[in-house]
């Protein structure tokens, strides 16, 4: 089916809690200043690691989530929930038959740090006195569970599950979803809770995350000579994606046209990319195709880069190649930079950015780039930067949203602006 027949998907509403601020507004009005969310882990389980900074959330969960509910839910869970609550808010909470309404809500990890104190209270005090509430709170569906049964909803609970890629993989098995008539409204997104001692002495074997522990704001260094690793973040994103004709039927506000996504897989090493970069470029190219866009329609991408070593400059080669001559005129950011990495939670909250620098034709910065890689060549924003007002007869203004993971994961998603020759 050519894109042209297939019913249109477009963004209604959004949900965040993230490093940078309980909600959307403040996470995205921190995000055009140029804040980090980094900061030292000032917790005594840190004091031995290499790394003792991170990233988290700016709100606890719990205080949105209430405290009786959030003991029955992992930290991501209750994240997610947060999210969700809020891009239902936004969306007008549609009236929606149930049957028709899904869920694609996901973790990178899971309930990491549920499964921890359950082994801890299983050694100490014995079976038990575990939580009946383990398994839903450790298990990766968790959230989209949990979604489901505030919401009501029916159609299919999903949980995708692809690294650091599962957020946005998510989203486009949402738009997938409503294509093919499963659904006319989805919640779709990721989230991630995993700042603790496990995970970071994990990341930090590798060498894949910053020691920069003496300027934790300064640690996460996208596309820079200094770059060390990433920064852990915890938070998440929700999206509400919807047929056009319901969005329409009820007379929904609508941020964007969720136009297409695509994926591959490097099949090349569980935790390093292809240096050729030719599953990046094919997630991009057929994003493109998916959503039968030109190169020269796309004028950002919020980009996977983590701050690490391998990982930015292979990812800046794959979007100069896949957008051609027309990686010119694309301004390209990380909001790693400021967030860290969110891990499953990351290609949905940066999905919220990519939206909302369509709508606002303006790119968030890429903050500490000071000295760019040699090897970087596309147009990297350091400070917040306005995109063109149109692009002329080339079509609707298009933005893509990067995002990789352990295992080769590689998910590109593209939005459009909504005009009225989509209504």
């Amino acid at each position: 089916m050519s894109s042209s027949d297939r019913v249109s998907v477009v963004v209604t509403g959004l949900g965040a809690t993230t490093p940078l601020g309980g909600d959307v507004a403040s996470t995205w009005s921190a995000m055009l200043a140029g804040t980090s969310g980094v900061q030292p882990i000032t917790d005594d389980w840190a004091s031995s690691l290499p790394v003792r900074i991170a990233a988290p959330a700016a709100e606890d969960p719990v205080s949105v989530v209430g405290r009786v509910q959030a003991r029955r839910m992992d930290r991501c869970e209750q994240f997610a929930l947060v999210a969700a609550r809020e891009a239902w808010a936004d969306a007008g909470s549609p009236a929606v038959d149930p049957w028709r309404l899904g869920v694609a809500v996901t973790s990178g990890i899971g309930g990491v740090g549920s499964t921890l104190s359950a082994y801890d209270t299983l050694r100490e005090k014995g079976w038990e006195r575990i939580s009946p509430y383990t398994v839903p709170m450790l298990m990766p569906n968790g959230a989209a569970g949990w979604i489901s049964i505030e919401l009501g909803a029916r159609a299919g609970a999903h949980a995708l599950v692809s690294a650091c890629a599962s957020g946005a993989e998510s989203i486009g098995y949402g738009i997938d979803m409503i294509r093919n008539g499963r659904a006319d409204v989805v919640v779709a997104g990721g989230t991630e809770a995993a700042i603790m001692a496990l995970n970071i002495g994990s990341f930090a074997v590798m060498r894949a995350m910053s020691t920069r522990n003496d300027e934790p704001s300064r640690a996460s260094r996208p596309f820079d000579k200094g770059r060390d690793g990433f920064v852990l973040g915890e938070g998440a994103g929700v999206v509400i994606l919807e047929s056009l004709p319901h969005a329409l039927a009820r007379g929904a506000r609508i941020y964007a046209v969720a136009a297409g996504a695509g994926y591959s897989a490097d099949a090349f090493h569980i935790s390093h990319g292809s240096p050729d970069g030719a599953g990046v470029r094919f997630a991009m190219t057929s994003a493109l195709a998916d959503a039968g866009l030109s190169p020269s329609q796309v004028v950002h991408v919020n980009a996977h880069a983590t701050s690490t070593p391998e990982g930015d400059p292979l990812e800046a080669r794959a979007i100069a190649d896949a957008l051609g001559p027309a990686a010119a005129d694309c301004v390209v950011t990380s909001t790693k930079s400021m967030t860290g990495h969110l891990l499953g939670g990351a290609g949905a909250i940066e999905t919220v950015a990519a939206v909302l620098a369509l709508r606002d034709r303006v790119v968030p910065p890429t903050i500490n780039l000071e000295d760019m890689d040699d090897e970087v060549t596309i147009d990297v924003a350091t400070k917040a930067r306005p995109l063109p007002p149109d692009v002329g007869a080339a079509g609707p203004m298009a933005v893509l949203n990067n995002a990789f993971g352990f295992g080769g994961h590689n998910v590109t998603l593209a939005f459009t602006e909504y005009t009225d020759a989509e209504a």
